[in-house]
């Protein structure tokens, strides 16, 4: 089945999580106009982005204040060359991110320049991991369930995934104890602890974004072209640029409400997705890697009609490309 542009489709990007040494290294090593966005990232950030992505046997990657800027430029880069391979016909009714994702989002919608964009994520990564402290445990339980343990626990919802995917953020050892808790209460369900530099979106990160909130008055939010959904309230953003700023100042300490970010999605008749950038899975080349968010997307989708197209690494690009042509 071939697709166009139209107003059922959805642009949406990862965030933290899925990226990997190597990231992007065959679109990269084939297209020139993903070089140049590496390099418009290098220029912005003032590090060799290239060499970070193919070349980092330190691990920094994995480090918040590098992997911000990593994902968001790996997944404009994705962005752009496909845009480009479909002659700009693609243009979707909302654009929308999972946390980090979120500043993809805006970039796409362009209510942020890409230079920019570096910038903020720098900062904010600089932040997070500075201020920051705490880890995060993903409980396949439901909201009601996974507030009550980390009511017990002095721990803190960081995001809504899905009905039965909550994520909380809290100390090491209060995570370790409620993870034992669950145990008892609810021993059918499982958790994994979350490679985090931090209780990313819980009461941990309010001084990160204190000090980030001074770093969001310095940047223009120009009305832009697309709309965009938050993960702070769920729903779109307005157009006025000091909501933009509150709501992004207040996603770096509220949970993301993706379930509430994917029913918004449902109930516009969105039905045409496309997921750009990151990559996880245990394979160490992008063509072994599969998308981030699509198996959070499907679940809710679950029971309706929905085309998903990733666009990660150039097996991925080429089939998108080619489900999009007459």
């Amino acid at each position: 089945m071939k697709f166009m542009a139209r107003e059922n489709t959805a642009f949406l990007f990862p965030g933290q999580g899925s990226q990997y040494p190597g990231i992007g290294r065959d679109l990269h090593g084939e297209y020139p106009d993903v070089r140049e966005t590496y390099d418009e990232a290098s220029e912005a950030l003032g590090y060799d982005m290239a060499r970070l992505c193919f070349e980092d046997g330190d691990g920094n990657i994995h480090l918040t204040r590098y992997t911000q800027p990593v994902l968001l430029t790996h997944s404009i880069a994705c962005h752009r060359l496909f845009c480009r391979l479909t002659g700009g016909r693609v243009v979707p009714a909302v654009a929308a991110g999972h946390s980090l994702g979120e500043y993809s989002a805006l970039v796409c919608a362009g209510v942020l320049e890409f230079s920019q964009a570096l910038k903020l994520v720098k900062a904010r990564g600089e932040l997070m991991g500075e201020y920051g402290e705490g880890e995060m445990e993903a409980l396949m339980l439901d909201l009601e369930s996974a507030m009550s343990l980390a009511d017990r626990h002095c721990c803190g919802i960081a995001a809504c995934n899905l009905p039965d995917q909550t994520v909380v953020g809290g100390r090491a050892a209060d995570l370790d104890a409620l993870v034992e808790d669950m145990s008892e209460r609810f021993p059918r369900k499982r958790s994994a602890r979350l490679k985090t530099e931090g209780a990313f979106h819980s009461f941990y990160m309010v001084e990160a974004a204190l000090r980030f909130r001074e770093v969001l008055k310095q940047t223009a939010f120009p009305p832009g072209t697309g709309k965009v959904l938050s993960n702070y309230s769920g729903g779109l953003h307005d157009q006025d640029a000091e909501s933009i700023r509150a709501k992004l100042f207040f996603q770096l300490f509220n949970p993301v409400l993706w379930y509430r970010n994917l029913q918004t999605l449902r109930e516009s008749d969105i039905t045409v997705v496309v997921e750009f950038g990151g990559g996880i899975g245990k394979g160490e080349t992008p063509a072994e890697k599969r998308p981030n968010l699509e198996a959070m997307v499907k679940k809710a989708y679950r029971g309706a009609g929905l085309t998903y197209f990733p666009v990660i690494n150039r097996e991925t690009l080429e089939r998108a490309v080619d489900g999009f042509q007459d």
